[in-house]
C-alpha cells in the first residue's frame, strides 16, 4: 500500500460519520423545520449540520436518495456551485502560507494565462468574478469535451477577457472552478484534488470533500431529480434563446452550455475536475469546513485559517453590478457572496456560497454558526443562490444563534 493510499485509508478509519442523529435541545424548532420537508418520495431527501462556536449542534437526515432507498447517515450530494466555497477556502490556505498571493497576477503561476490581453488579471480578479471569462457556452467544442480538464484549461487561457469586466463584475458560474483549480495547482506543483484534501479534508478530519468521487463511494451518491432545465423546458431551444434575450443572455452564455442538462447525471462527471459545479459532499463536511471559519478559524483545537485571514475572506470586493446576473449587486467577497435568508434583515457578516438546486454552506463570523445543507431535490436552476430551502433554515438557524 502506497503512503498516499494509506493516508486516505486512514482518513477514512478516523472520520467514518456517526450513524446517530445529533441535535442539540436549542436547535429542535430548526430540525422540526428541516423534518416536514421530506415527508414523501417526491420530496426527495438531504441533510442539514451546523456547528456553533466551533461545536456540532446538528446533524440530521431525511428522505430519500433514490426512489426505494432512504437517506442516511453518509449519503453525499451533488451540490453545484456549492463547491466554488470549497475551492475558494483551498486558495485562502494557501495565499495564508504564501503559496500565492490575492493580488499577484494569474500569469505568474500560470503563464500561458496571460494570452489574449489577461496579463494583469490577477487571483483577486478570479475570486471576485472579474475575470472576464464568464462565456462557457461554445468554449469547448461537443457535449462531453466539458469532460476533458486539459482541453478546457487551456481553451480558458486563450480566451480573450470580456471588456465589462473592467466595470464590475460577471459570475463565472461555471468556469470559475476550473480557473481556480489551476491556479492552485501551477503555485502548489500538485494535483488540485490532490490539494483539496490535504489543505481541506485531512486537516478538518472529514473525508466527504469530492470532485472527483472514488468508485467505491459512487453508490452514497443521491440521485437528482426531477431536472435542471429552466422551468422545465427542453434545455437546447430554451438556452439558445436565452443567449438572444437580455438581460438573461450573460447567464445563459456563464451557466447552459449544450447538453448540459444530460451532463449532469452522466456518471463520468464523477471521473472530471470541475470544481465550479461538480463538487460531491456531505453536509457534515460542509459545517464542519464553515463551522471553523465561524469560530475564528479554530475547530476541535486547531487552527484552519488565521482570523486575519478571515476578515479578508468576508470583505466585500466590488459592490458594482453583476453583468452576468442581470446587473445585480452581488456585493462578492473572495469567492464567496453573501448570505441570504428568509428575513427581513441578512446577517451582515455571513458569507459562503450556495448552489442551483438548493444545496449550500455559509459561515457567519458574527455568531459563531455555520450551515452545511445538501439536497437532490432541485429547486431554482435560474439563480446561482439556488431556493429558497436553505433561506428559510438559515433564517430559523441565525434566530436561534443569536438568542442570548
Amino acid at each position: 500500500m502506497s503512503e498516499r493510499t494509506a493516508r486516505i485509508h486512514h482518513l477514512d478509519e478516523i472520520t467514518r460519520p456517526p450513524t446517530q442523529m445529533h441535535v442539540d435541545p436549542r436547535f429542535l424548532p430548526l430540525a422540526d423545520r428541516f423534518f416536514a420537508m421530506y415527508r414523501r418520495p417526491q420530496h426527495g431527501g438531504g441533510a442539514l449540520s451546523a456547528y456553533l462556536d466551533g461545536e456540532l449542534v446538528l446533524d440530521i437526515w431525511a428522505g430519500w436518495a433514490d426512489r426505494d432507498r432512504r437517506w442516511t447517515h453518509d449519503t453525499m450530494a451533488l451540490s453545484f456551485s456549492t463547491g466554488k466555497g470549497v475551492a475558494s477556502t483551498v486558495v485562502h490556505r494557501l495565499a495564508e502560507r504564501g503559496v500565492l498571493s490575492y493580488d499577484e497576477p494569474v500569469a505568474t503561476y500560470w503563464p500561458e494565462f496571460a494570452a489574449a490581453g489577461k496579463e494583469r488579471i490577477t487571483v483577486r480578479d478570479v475570486l471576485t468574478h472579474r475575470a472576464g471569462l464568464h462565456k462557457v457556452r461554445g468554449l469547448v467544442p461537443g457535449k462531453r469535451a466539458l469532460l476533458d480538464y486539459d482541453t478546457v484549461v487551456a481553451a480558458l487561457a486563450a480566451s480573450p477577457p470580456d471588456p465589462r469586466r473592467l466595470s464590475g463584475p460577471g459570475y463565472h458560474a461555471v468556469t470559475f472552478g476550473w480557473i481556480v483549480a489551476e491556479i492552485v495547482a501551477r503555485a502548489s506543483g500538485r494535483e488540485f484534488t490532490d490539494v483539496v484534501r490535504t489543505e481541506i479534508a485531512e486537516p478538518l478530519g472529514v473525508a466527504d470533500f469530492w470532485y472527483r468521487v472514488p468508485v467505491e463511494k459512487r453508490d452514497r451518491i443521491a440521485k437528482l431529480f426531477p431536472h435542471i432545465n429552466p422551468g422545465g423546458m427542453p434545455w437546447g431551444p430554451t438556452s439558445s434563446v436565452l443567449t438572444r434575450v437580455r438581460p438573461l443572455n450573460g447567464l445563459a452564455e456563464a451557466a447552459m452550455p449544450d447538453g448540459f442538462d444530460e451532463l449532469v447525471r452522466d456518471p463520468a462527471v464523477h471521473d472530471a475536475v470541475m470544481p465550479g459545479w461538480n463538487g460531491v459532499f456531505t453536509a457534515r463536511a460542509l459545517a464542519k469546513m464553515y463551522g471553523a471559519i465561524a469560530n475564528g478559524g479554530t475547530i476541535d483545537g486547531r487552527e484552519f485559517l488565521r482570523p486575519e485571514t478571515i476578515a479578508q475572506m468576508g470583505t466585500v470586493q466590488t459592490r458594482r453590478r453583476d453583468y452576468v446576473l442581470g446587473g445585480a449587486p452581488v456585493n462578492w467577497r473572495l469567492g464567496y457572496h453573501p448570505v441570504i435568508v428568509a428575513t427581513r434583515g441578512q446577517p451582515r457578516y455571513a458569507f459562503g456560497h450556495y448552489g442551483v438546486g438548493g444545496s449550500g454552506g455559509y459561515a457567519d463570523p458574527a455568531t459563531g454558526l455555520s450551515l452545511g445543507y445538501v439536497t437532490n431535490r432541485m429547486g431554482s436552476a435560474l439563480t446561482a443562490l439556488g431556493d429558497l430551502r436553505l433561506a428559510r433554515l438559515g433564517a430559523k438557524a441565525q434566530a436561534i444563534a443569536a438568542r442570548p
